[in-house]
């Protein structure tokens, strides 16, 4: 890919990003209306607000490139713009209703197939976290790398705790540490900083949830696919980027080939 100027979209993307947090704030602290779009999907005002500011702010400045959200329609000249900003307004909306600060504002660049420009903030922590394409990853303005961690044994996990039951796998995980946030994108970050050393998540996943999460975490020294081990492509038009194993690329590999003795079992019914 050609070399490609982003300092002026950079500095766009970081001032957006950090006021949409401060919005997301103002409604966590004072409260909002909330519903559900779909059986089981809910959303809350903070998610069309921040929505609309990200938009307002990242359009106005580029109104050539092209946008995907999770909470709103497609502008109608981005089908064919070699930029276009994917965004969840708010990533983790569960946990942002249930008070917990467990919920991020993502925003990415895409341009190709590739992230070339992502945020991920936690404005109820206050982690910013912030990566180019070839410029490295950084959290609250320090640089960041994943851990060094090489083998199963001890790891330390964020994942749904009932996916490592033994009796979904062929042979047992050897003793690991499990914990477990809402959004994905932030659990992918924290691997990103290696507060943790890895994240599984088998559930699909759209291109905004992992967008800015995936290029932080590669600009961190990191490595997510998809279950098969295969990489992502973001191409700016949505879509499913079925699964997320995010871990160093030692790790990463094992998690990959562990997971090949993944067989779900269901509860039987009385």
């Amino acid at each position: 890919m050609p070399e490609i100027d982003l300092s002026h979209r950079r500095q766009v993307l970081v001032e957006a990003v950090r006021d949409a947090g401060a919005l997301a704030m103002d409604y966590f602290r004072d409260g909002f209306r909330k519903w559900e779009k779909a059986a089981d999907d809910p959303v809350t005002e903070a998610d069309l607000a921040v929505d609309a500011l990200l938009r307002d702010r990242l359009l106005g400045a580029l109104p050539g490139d092209g946008w995907l959200s999770e909470e709103s329609e497609r502008a109608p000249h981005a089908v064919d713009q070699p930029f276009t900003w994917v965004v969840d307004p708010i990533d983790g909306t569960r946990a942002f209703i249930e008070q917990k600060p467990h919920f991020t504002i993502c925003a990415a660049l895409v341009h190709g197939d590739r992230t070339v420009l992502g945020a991920v903030f936690n404005p109820a922590t206050d982690e910013f976290f912030e990566a180019s394409l070839g410029g490295g990853a950084l959290c609250n303005g320090q640089p960041i790398s994943v851990s060094d961690k090489q083998g199963l044994d001890g790891v330390r996990m964020i994942g749904y705790r009932a996916m490592f039951d033994d009796r979904h796998w062929r042979t047992p995980w050897p003793p690991v540490k499990i914990h477990m946030v809402n959004s994905i994108a932030y659990r992918v970050v924290l691997v990103a900083r290696g507060d943790h050393d890895a994240c599984i998540n088998l559930k699909p996943q759209n291109d905004w949830d992992i967008a800015a999460a995936e290029l932080i975490l590669r600009e961190a020294g990191g490595l997510c696919t998809n279950r098969n081990g295969e990489p992502y492509r973001f191409h700016g038009k949505g879509g499913m980027n079925q699964n997320v194993i995010a871990a160093n690329p030692v790790l990463q590999a094992k998690l990959v080939a562990k997971l090949r003795e993944f067989e779900p079992q269901m509860p039987k019914k009385d």
